[in-house]
């Protein structure tokens, strides 16, 4: 039965079921097998016979920390989910007909970046080597690179312009909203926070008076957790109702998990401070900004090239600072002469998916048989 939305045709979600080769085994223990949503515009089951053998261009919605695809179709209060979206802009004829698919990467980190990682999963072969096939064997799509596209905010902004650069054989166009971007100002700020809360997990609790730092910073000195980041994930898994600072918290040692694994260190993971001193700690954090989008334009000019559109943009009042990391992301791009749109807005970081309505349009365009 196809719903309606306002009088208009809005099409069907349908919930698929895909188990999982590469995220067996993997490292948090998370579900390999795994339910998602895929949107299905009104073209797909209309017309005639012949019409409805008619293939889509398909886009993978990539969502955002804590999420996973299934929050963007549920009901929201005052404002449209991403396939009520979808439908209205069909409507308006700012867009034709597509697929789009909503994965779960969720995990017990709270979420991943969309890359291989030793210490959560192999998320970008999840993506590109399993669902990629998967959906263009259960569903009629234009099963090509030049039909197919990803976008997502924040984390799933970041999962796509980081697709765009490493994975580009299998994407033709990508639009990120307010991806992690230029990690000296994005991420740097909120440590102090983060090393605050772990050290409510600190082995001896401190105490007024004299300190030795030196005593005191061994074994933490080295972005190897002395036991407190464990603690830290066992409190937060047996909680009902984690603070803001405690999702925080998760939330950097996800990025850690995500930009600097290390099979052989407690957690499988490396911490870019020294957890008593908060010094930085230079080695680690080389090996995150080695996943900066910034400092990987110029090492895959090439694959950004081969994309028929890039979309970017950012709210000028980001809370996390990536409007400044969207600019250089935009001016890198500029000076190796790669093509994109990239637009501002009077913003933040929060509620802006209504930025898709320049987005879809745009991919939509780039995508069309």
């Amino acid at each position: 039965m196809i719903a309606k939305i306002r009088g208009v045709a809005s099409g069907r979600v349908v919930l698929v079921e895909h188990t999982s080769r590469v995220l067996a085994d993997n490292p948090l223990g998370d579900p390999h097998e795994r339910r998602f949503p895929v949107w299905l515009p009104p073209q797909y089951d209309s017309g005639s016979a012949r019409a409805r053998g008619r293939r889509f261009p398909v886009l993978f919605d990539l969502v955002g920390y804590t999420a996973a695809g299934a929050a963007h179709v549920n009901w929201r209060a005052f404002e449209e989910n991403v396939a009520e979206k979808a439908a209205r802009l069909l409507h308006e004829k700012r867009m034709g007909a597509v697929i789009i698919v909503f994965p779960d990467c969720f995990t017990r980190l709270g979420g991943n970046q969309y890359i291989n990682s030793p210490a959560i999963g192999n998320y970008a072969d999840y993506l590109t080597r399993e669902l990629i096939p998967f959906v263009d064997r259960e569903f009629r799509t234009l099963a090509s690179r030049e039909h197919r596209g990803c976008f997502g905010k924040s984390s799933g902004g970041y999962g796509a312009i980081l697709h765009a650069m490493k994975y580009a054989q299998h994407w033709g166009a990508v639009a990120d909203h307010s991806g992690d971007c230029y990690f000296d100002f994005c991420y740097l700020a909120d440590w102090p926070n983060t090393l605050d809360e772990l050290a409510r997990y600190r082995k001896r609790p401190r105490k007024p008076g004299r300190v030795d730092v030196r005593a005191s910073e061994r074994g933490a000195d080295r972005g190897v957790d002395d036991g407190r980041v464990k603690r830290f994930l066992e409190a937060f898994h047996a909680k009902s109702k984690p603070s803001s600072s405690e999702i925080h918290c998760l939330m950097n040692l996800c990025m850690a998990a995500s930009y600097d694994p290390d099979p052989r260190v407690p957690n499988g993971f490396r911490i870019p401070f020294n957890l008593e001193t908060g010094e930085l700690l230079a080695e680690r954090w080389e090996r995150w900004r080695r996943h900066d989008p910034i400092w990987l334009v110029a090492q895959h000019a090439a694959a950004l090239r081969s994309l028929k559109a890039i979309y970017i943009d950012c709210g000028w009042r980001d809370q996390y600072h990536l409007h400044y990391g969207a600019r250089i992301l935009s001016k890198r791009l500029t000076q190796h002469r790669i093509a994109h749109r990239y637009e501002e807005f009077n913003d933040n970081h929060s509620g802006i998916d209504y930025r898709m309505d320049l987005s879809l349009p745009f991919l939509y365009r780039a995508l069309k048989p």
